[in-house]
């Protein structure tokens, strides 16, 4: 990039919020979608004022602007070669309006944030993607997301109220606002003109109002949304629906106010199995009009793929699949009377269908559960499952409901012609929108040709039929070379009209949505060359992104994976400087800043835990000082955790402590060198508290060495857990040498692969003994610890593996509860609960919560919850690690009055105490404080 460029940019925003190093740009080339365009710069707007300031520069220079929030994109619109503008973490503001039935949102805002908010006045958004966990409302509103249920009645177009819009110009426009459309009309006299002319124009022609009516009744993201011109009188109305959908091509939205829809929480749901295909689409119609929320097709393919899940439900394990497809009916009610007057109704319809296998509308969550997991499971299964080095493409269509079978059926045989042997078809069959998958090989000439040939015949069988050929994907750059085919000349050319009256100079996004270039799908396609195996299965869909601590500080889970690609590709074409330069930010950018949580896997769908890359990368440093002194300190654990806790309770007393560990990590390796801070506590007591049995125990306590390290307000987790046992009669032993024991997690999270193997040769056998051979359950105070010991025997010798780990909230909720209760007294009123990563993933959540509520009136979990980054020692390796990762829920927690604030593990106690200056404590110390006699 140009320095004239940077320094444009620099003046128009932040020069901390401009940034070209090349790990940077290259970490955000790539989005959901098969293509890939290396940014010329990466910029963070903070507001509509910077987004306007952009403008002006990118019109002067000429250099096109991008924008990007969550880049769950499926078709290239979130990728550019020229100013990226990524808008994910100043616009996540949330309102709730008319208690709920309205919400004003920025664009930054993930859909499960907004639904998360939403849920406590029982409204939901209405636009309902699969990938609500990362996507953007931006991005949603933006492309005209839809999802399963919305179909076209509760999509961002439907229930679109108004936004705030930045127009390429630089004006600043609230659609919602008194007097806009004069607003609009005095600043923007061509742009108004020029809309109240094509609408006009469009009403009074026959020909196109037909070609309009009939492309929108299907859901379609295929071009501009020239319904918009139909359905609205106004210009600045006009306007801000024609910007739902157009892909980031016409203006930036700051703001978006939207109609939310009801949450219908009891539901009834069935797998009807038939045939095949024909005979599942015949009973289509019939279905479609008995009122469900939703009807997803599976096909053949599809329930072969299911079967192969070990959870999956055993009706459908024990079908002999040849060309049976299913249809997923699910009716939703306010009430369980509802839904069941609803299933109620269609059971005679389904009584009559000639079905193989069950009938039955269920009301069982868990049923429910395994049938979704069946539907949405499909994406992981086939992407994960993909050959290393080739791409998951992701198509999606729609046509009229009566068309929908010989479409289907078409698709098949275009599958057959182009050797694309695994492909499924699965989708909103209630829309007669479908989406297919399938695999190829991008990176070699012979896989381009063939996903062209294949495209070009696809679009022949879907225009026949009348369909579109984006129902909710969006055009992006996949599908631009067939925006004119679709719509015809005319009406293209009224499309080129609207991008020239909203972005005269071009400087928006050019390539997306509108393209005359016949190739445009064929271009800048990305390639996944093989690299490790741990992220070779990833599918770049940034679904990780919003639970990774270290987002808004270094880089991603996706972001990691990418750059080891890109490390590759830079290896394999010689690029010795590009490589050079990656290689020396990732160290620090993809590596040190890692909190390891594993959080990434609970949300990614093909299930990769990126902090197992991390810690290879580790292991694979030259730190053979570290390794040593790691593997030292891993035989002579027990005076190491008691050096630890001296050094922290002398530090307490010790002016200048804080100077002095910072100067000592400038000259040693900061990644070995903790840095002391005054929020720090002194260090802990013994790991065997006092109350243990030699004999008679029902359960063996592993107490977590943090708590010996860091001192807690009151006498720690481990003591509480053992009173709390005594007062329900529950004898507890340990074992003899507990000090010197650790659950590994400490070499592990490093890469010190030895001294973990050390402490698994001491830890499993004295296990073993103390459990009487693994007939006694071993609790653990520290949910991280949980997780240690259980890997640590996962991957140990076969001998151990009948020891049973349970983290001390889970026992205390089952056993401890019940034998307790009626001795709580005076419960808190509100308590703010921090559920760890670690008890996340291991399903103590719901245990920890029924903890709290034992001692407290009201539970807070905040909106913003995550993972606080501290990460075993990382928070005193690298503090801006968790000031990143807790800033957000900090400033949330600070306006909340509260009583008490609890987590269920000792170092993330220490990280949301530093970020909230609150006293974070176990909630077994709560509890026992408040059952003593």
């Amino acid at each position: 990039m140009s320095t004239d460029l940077h320094d444009r940019l620099a003046t128009a925003v932040r020069p901390d919020a401009v940034r070209t190093r090349a790990i940077d740009r290259f970490g955000m080339a790539h989005d959901a979608s098969h293509f890939a365009r290396t940014p010329a710069a990466v910029v963070t707007a903070a507001g509509a004022d910077e987004v306007a300031r952009l403008f002006r520069v990118s019109a002067a220079t000429g250099v096109p602007l991008t924008f990007r929030s969550g880049g769950t994109s499926l078709s290239g619109q979130a990728v550019t070669d020229g100013i990226l503008v990524d808008t994910r973490r100043h616009f996540r503001g949330i309102e709730i309006l008319d208690d709920g039935a309205r919400v004003r949102v920025g664009p930054g805002a993930t859909v499960r944030a907004v639904n998360t908010r939403l849920a406590r006045h029982g409204r939901m958004l209405g636009p309902d993607p699969a990938s609500e966990v990362a996507c953007t409302l931006g991005g949603v509103v933006a492309n005209n997301s839809s999802g399963m249920a919305c179909g076209t009645v509760a999509n961002s177009y439907a229930l679109l109220d108004s936004l705030e819009i930045v127009l390429p110009s630089g004006t600043t426009l609230d659609t919602g606002a008194p007097g806009a459309d004069d607003e609009l009309r005095g600043r923007e006299p061509e742009l108004w003109a020029g809309l109240s002319r094509i609408r006009d124009r469009l009403r009074a022609d026959p020909v196109a109002r037909k070609t309009i009516e009939q492309q929108f009744a299907l859901k379609n993201t295929m071009g501009y949304g020239l319904n918009s011109f139909l359905d609205h009188d106004r210009p600045v109305d006009v306007l801000a629906r024609l910007i739902v959908g157009s892909e980031g091509t016409l203006a930036f939205i700051t703001s978006i106010t939207m109609r939310t829809v009801p949450v219908l929480a009891h539901t009834r749901t069935g797998l009807l199995v038939f045939d095949d295909l024909a005979a599942a689409n015949r009973a289509l119609p019939s279905l479609v009009d008995s009122g469900p929320a939703t009807i997803e097709l599976l096909d053949a393919t599809s329930l072969r793929v299911g079967q192969a899940d070990a959870d999956a439900d055993p009706r459908l394990r024990a079908l002999t699949v040849d060309e049976q497809a299913a249809l997923l009916v699910e009716y939703r009610g306010h009430s369980a009377a509802e839904a069941d007057e609803l299933a109620g109704a269609a059971t005679g319809l389904i009584a009559a269908l000639p079905l193989q296998g069950p009938r039955e509308l269920s009301g069982d969550p868990v049923a429910k559960a395994g049938l979704w997991k069946l539907r949405k499971g499909l994406y992981a299964k086939v992407a994960g499952a993909r050959p290393s080095g080739t791409a998951a493409l992701l198509e999606d269509i729609a046509v009229p409901v009566p068309d929908l079978l010989p479409t289907c059926q078409g698709l098949i045989e275009l599958f057959g012609r182009h050797g694309y042997d695994h492909a499924v078809i699965f989708g909103h069959a209630k829309d007669g929108n479908v989406h297919f998958m399938l695999t190829e090989r991008l990176g070699d000439g012979a896989g381009r040709d063939r996903f062209g040939r294949f495209t070009d015949d696809m679009v022949d069988l879907v225009l026949a039929h009348g369909g579109t050929l984006k129902a909710e994907h969006g055009t992006g750059r996949m599908m631009t070379p067939f925006v004119r085919r679709q719509y015809g000349d005319d009406l293209y050319d009224v499309m080129l009209e609207i991008k020239r009256l909203c972005d005269p100079r071009g400087v928006l996004s050019p390539g997306v949505v509108l393209d005359d270039d016949p190739t445009a799908h064929l271009s800048d396609l990305k390639s996944a060359p093989t690299v490790e195996s741990e992220v070779d299965r990833c599918v770049e869909c940034g679904f990780c992104e919003p639970v990774c601590p270290s987002r808004d500080l270094t880089t991603t889970p996706r972001q990691r994976i990418v750059l080891r690609r890109e490390l590759e590709h830079a290896r394999a074409a010689g690029d010795e400087q590009l490589v050079a330069e990656l290689e020396a930010d990732y160290a620090y950018d993809g590596v040190d800043t890692c909190a390891a949580d594993g959080m990434c896997a609970t949300a990614c769908p093909v299930l990769i835990n990126t902090g197992d890359l991390v810690r290879r990368l580790r292991a694979e440093r030259p730190q053979k000082a570290a390794a040593r002194g790691w593997a030292f300190a891993a035989k002579h654990w027990g005076a190491t955790t008691r050096a630890a806790g001296a050094a922290l309770s002398v530090a307490q007393r010790v002016p200048g402590a804080g100077p002095a560990s910072a100067a000592l990590r400038r000259i040693a390796d900061p990644e070995q060198v903790p840095l002391w801070s005054a929020d720090l506590p002194g260090g802990g007591g013994r790991r065997r508290p006092d109350g243990l049995v030699p004999t008679g125990a029902e359960l063996v306590l592993f107490s977590s060495c943090t708590g010996a390290m860091f001192g807690s307000s009151g006498d720690g987790a481990a003591d509480a857990f053992v009173r709390l046992c005594d007062r329900a009669g529950i004898r507890v032993t340990a074992p003899a040498d507990l000090g010197s024991l650790c659950c590994g997690t400490p070499w592990k999270s490093k890469g010190l692969t030895d001294g973990a193997a050390v402490m698994a040769e001491r830890v499993l056998p004295a296990l073993w003994t103390t459990t009487r051979r693994g007939t006694l359950p071993v609790v653990t105070d520290a949910s991280s610890c949980t997780e240690g010991l259980r890997v640590m025997i996962a991957s140990g010798p076969a001998e151990y593996r009948g020891i049973e780990v349970v983290d001390s909230v889970a026992y205390a909720a089952e056993h401890l509860l019940p034998a307790l209760a009626g001795t709580v007294r005076g419960r808190l009123g509100r308590i703010v609960l921090h559920p760890t990563c670690s008890a996340t993933q291991l399903g103590l959540v719901e245990p920890l919560r029924r903890v709290a509520d034992a001692v407290a009136q009201e539970i807070v979990v905040p909106d913003a919850w995550g993972c606080c980054g501290f990460a075993g020692d990382r928070g005193m390796l690298h503090p801006e690690l968790t000031e990143s990762a807790t800033a957000e829920q900090a400033r949330e927690i600070a306006a909340v009055p509260a009583d008490g604030y609890a987590s269920c593990n000792r170092t993330c106690e220490l990280g949301m105490s530093r970020a909230t200056g609150k006293d974070y404590e176990h909630v077994l110390e709560i509890l026992e404080r408040l059952t003593r006699p």
